[in-house]
């Protein structure tokens, strides 16, 4: 009982960390990195100990693209030292992009199906491998990656609700509606930056 109470304890404080990280990036404020970071470490701890591997291999990522989402952001604008604005990728490219991680995702999934004790392991794959491009979008300050962030996290409820992890389900849930509000924040920005440059 005393290890379950831990483990919530835990799961709180990278939920918290993980809504202020949000919460942050639709500012578009670097300190939503720092926060991801720490978060992420949490989980990735919590995931591998009730099997849900992929997603701990996940976070284990998350852990070094906040790292890159930090410099990205900060110096990765045209202009040296200009912090990087937000750009888009295109349906076409997004369509392309969209096949492409479904086919791996297939792949991963059989692997972890066959090979390994993971559980969901071609629903876990899926939202792994999307979540994986979605975070390097997010880096790189790609408009659409939100839209991705929708059905990632949409889906995501299910697993956690499944493996009992409760205030995780509620943090995607939160996840799903600040990834709506998020998109729009940031699609009223690029907007306005083009017509601006028109």
């Amino acid at each position: 009982m005393e290890s379950l109470n831990v483990l919530t304890t835990y799961e709180a404080i990278a939920m918290l960390l993980a809504i202020a990280y949000i919460l942050l990036a639709i500012r578009q404020s670097l300190w939503c990195w720092p926060a991801a970071f720490i978060s992420t470490l949490i989980y990735t701890i919590l995931f591998f100990n009730v099997s849900l591997l992929m997603d701990s291999f996940l976070n284990a990522y998350y852990l070094i693209m906040a790292i890159y989402g930090w410099y990205s952001w900060k110096y990765g604008g045209k202009v040296e030292e200009k912090e990087l604005e937000v750009t888009t990728y295109g349906l076409n490219n997004n369509i392309k992009i969209i096949c492409l991680l479904i086919l791996i995702s297939l792949g991963v999934g059989y692997i972890m199906a066959n090979y390994t004790t993971a559980s969901f392991a071609y629903t876990d794959s899926f939202t792994t491998v999307f979540a994986l491009f979605a975070t390097y979008m997010l880096a790189k300050k790609v408009l659409e990656n939100w839209l991705y962030w929708i059905v990632i996290d949409a889906i995501s409820i299910y697993i956690y609700i499944q493996k009992g992890l409760n205030l995780t389900a509620i943090l995607f849930v939160i996840y799903t509606i600040l990834a709506f509000i998020a998109y729009k924040k940031w699609k009223e920005e690029y907007d306005y930056t083009e017509a601006k440059a028109v």
